[in-house]
């Protein structure tokens, strides 16, 4: 089974976003071997850039060899539903290494992690708030595993 990692910073705190993640967590595991890292919030007595960089060290201490870092970013690649599900195929499918999805905190990532990435993609054109970001990177993952499954849950 393929692997997916996740490195998030920072604890799921509302309720309705930790039901919405632990249901597409299940559903996703049926397709992946799943792994996740939470990374602390950087103390909040720091300016914004010096959080980025806290937050930035974490992440990057989490990363281990083979990982494949996808960022999700405001600015990211703009994808459809389909084109997340091919390019979800050819990182799972490819040996030695593993997709891992990263989602920063408040103020975003540190350089040194955009550096460090080698894709990065959008789910909006908005600005989401990062537990919102979470759910729905998840469900956009298992949307793509039923494509691929070709189970009727996605709707052309």
């Amino acid at each position: 089974m393929s692997k997916i990692g996740f490195i998030w910073v920072g604890k799921l705190k509302e309720s309705f976003s930790r039901d919405g993640c632990a249901l597409y967590w299940k559903k996703l595991s049926r397709f992946f071997q799943l792994e996740e890292s939470v990374i602390k919030d950087a103390p909040g007595k720091l300016p914004p850039t010096e959080k980025n960089k806290v937050e930035g060290e974490r992440i990057l201490a989490k990363v281990k060899p083979g990982d494949v870092l996808i960022l999700l970013d405001e600015f990211g690649e703009r994808l459809t539903s389909r084109s997340l599900a091919a390019k979800l195929k050819q990182w799972t499918d490819a040996p030695n290494q593993r997709p891992v999805f990263v989602i920063g905190g408040p103020f975003g990532l540190s350089d040194e992690v955009k550096a460090a990435a080698r894709h990065s993609i959008r789910l909006s054109d908005m600005t989401l708030p990062h537990e919102l970001a979470r759910l729905l990177l998840l469900e956009q993952l298992y949307r793509a595993g039923t494509i691929h499954k070709n189970m009727p849950y996605h709707h052309d």
